[in-house]
């Protein structure tokens, strides 16, 4: 795939960087990401140079020029049809796509070893997968799971049956094609299983050991909401320095807040759980085969308040097709369309205000790193118990 070599940015702003703590290793930093984009036809995207200092390695970046072209301002919604990739059928493509965004980050990924940065592209790779696969039944009050894979306990959750793959328990729970059926769980809770997914399928070859304590703590506990987040993920951006509203890496973990104070009150709409699929798609939980774009998430969003009912009970519930009538009829108005983007592509009030903000949240999550002497996820202790193999 070739490419014009275009002139170069600063190279202390964002992008990929290699860190390694060995001397050594740092020396051959640059060469070895000089070839990882080579392998994907991607040297002349980007520049790169060695990077001195307390942290010594290797930093790539985008050209300049071909960032203006093919993402102007951190735009990388339409990189994947800019460059005609094929991202859902073919896995290299997806792999392209996801270290193009990479280096069209403003915050600089930092790695300590090129292993771990293809660890980290792979395991984007599978999330999205898995994520374009997901499907779930809405349901708010009740969750469920498949009986042969799991069982719940109140204190530890739902939790993997003893020497049953958790790799296949999480496929069945989250993928139809898996299991025959749909299963009720909420659009938080299966970010975090596509999430353990797309690690555990990593570890089986990259960190086995790992591997199996991921194993041994889901038959011990299931780690859920603000533990899990602090184990598996790490936050990029802030209130404060906001990402780009239209920065995405394939495999982002990411929210689409309700700004509206009367809907988001309703349990299930307070905002929107989702994964960045790349080629400018957000998965689509609850009907799969239709993911979403910004444009259309943002439109549904802003629509739930018009849905904002009370049923018989006096529980205040949002009635779906009311908000399916008015999504459509914004959408055949590009006007219309265009006044709901205006409000709801802001970046988001913080928790607890409903001011002038939009949907857009200021951060993005990706997964910590996962290799063999650098792992930082932060498993709970779990006892020690039989080696089974989280293969599927």
């Amino acid at each position: 795939m070739p490419f014009l070599q275009f002139s170069p940015l600063h190279p202390d702003r964002g992008g990929i960087r290699i860190a390694p703590s060995d001397a050594r290793q740092a020396a051959l930093a640059l060469p070895a990401i000089q070839h990882f984009l080579s392998s994907f036809g991607l040297r002349d995207t980007a520049n790169c140079s060695g990077v001195a200092g307390t942290a010594p390695g290797a930093q790539a970046w985008l050209n300049a020029a071909f960032a203006a072209a093919c993402m102007p301002d951190h735009d990388t919604t339409g990189v994947a049809h800019a460059l005609n990739l094929r991202t859902d059928t073919c896995d290299i493509d997806l792999d392209r796509e996801i270290v193009l965004a990479m280096l069209a980050s403003p915050v600089a990924f930092t790695f300590p070893t090129l292993a771990e940065l293809e660890s980290a592209v792979r395991i984007r790779r599978y999330i999205v997968q898995a994520a374009r696969k997901t499907a779930l039944a809405f349901d708010t009050e009740h969750a469920e799971r498949p009986s042969d894979y799991w069982t719940y306990d109140e204190a530890r959750g739902f939790t993997a049956l003893p020497g049953r793959s958790l790799i296949e328990g999480l496929r069945k729970a989250t993928q139809p094609e898996a299991s025959g059926q749909l299963y009720a769980f909420s659009c938080y809770r299966a970010t975090e299983y596509v999430t353990v997914l797309g690690i555990a399928q990593e570890l089986l070859h990259a960190n086995p050991e790992l591997g199996r304590r991921l194993q041994r703590q889901w038959e011990t506990r299931a780690v859920m909401s603000g533990r899990f987040h602090e184990a598996f993920l790490h936050e990029y951006g802030s209130l404060a320095d906001p990402l780009p509203q239209r920065f995405y890496v394939p495999g982002d973990r990411l929210w689409f807040r309700n700004p509206d104070a009367a809907s988001s009150d309703v349990e299930g709409y307070e905002g929107s759980w989702v994964f960045y699929l790349g080629n400018g798609q957000f998965n689509n939980f609850w009907e799969r085969g239709a993911p979403f774009t910004l444009t259309t998430k943002c439109v549904e969003i802003f629509h739930w308040r018009h849905g904002l009912r009370t049923d018989a009970a006096g529980k205040p519930v949002i009635d779906e097709q009311i908000v399916r009538e008015r999504v459509r009829q914004t959408l055949a108005d590009p006007q219309a369309t265009a006044d709901v983007l205006a409000r709801m592509t802001r970046i988001r009030d913080p928790q607890g205000v409903y001011d002038q903000g939009g949907c857009i949240d200021a951060t993005r999550e990706r997964v910590r790193w996962v290799r063999p002497g650098h792992a930082d996820i932060a498993l709970p202790e779990v006892p020690e118990r039989p080696q089974w193999s989280i293969a599927a």
